[in-house]
């Protein structure tokens, strides 16, 4: 059985957030709709418009969340990628795309560690 496909509203988590966030998914054309949602691509990556805010950040790696922890405050986990969903699903793509499964990660360069998919949203899968 393959993995669940990553559909638009899929929660997916920063390991140094502080809270889950849906995935927007946005179709660059015709959308492909799975369960009556439109599936996420590996270019599903950009902050702010498909990957959003993870709460407050507690990655050494962030300067501004260092220096707010200094002074007893918090940052915000604005993530920061630079790179598209991987590995992918090569064999299903949307627009020559191809589309993200429950096994991708992506990377934020102020992380320690990949976002992760938490719930997919494709409740059933066939194979």
């Amino acid at each position: 059985m393959s993995a669940p496909l990553v559909v638009m509203g899929a929660q997916i988590m920063c390991p140094m957030g502080a809270a889950p966030q849906q995935l927007v998914v946005i179709p660059k054309g015709p959308p492909v709709m799975v369960e009556g949602k439109p599936v996420a691509t590996i270019q599903d990556m950009v902050p702010f418009v498909n990957v959003l805010p993870f709460g407050i950040c507690n990655s050494p790696s962030n300067p501004a969340a260092v220096s707010a922890k200094a002074v007893g405050a918090t940052a915000p986990c604005t993530p920061v990628i630079v790179a598209p969903w991987s590995p992918g699903v090569p064999q299903i793509t949307v627009g020559g795309v191809p589309v993200i499964n429950a096994t991708c990660t992506c990377q934020c360069t102020l992380g320690v560690g990949p976002i992760t998919v938490m719930y997919p949203g494709q409740a059933t899968v066939q194979g």
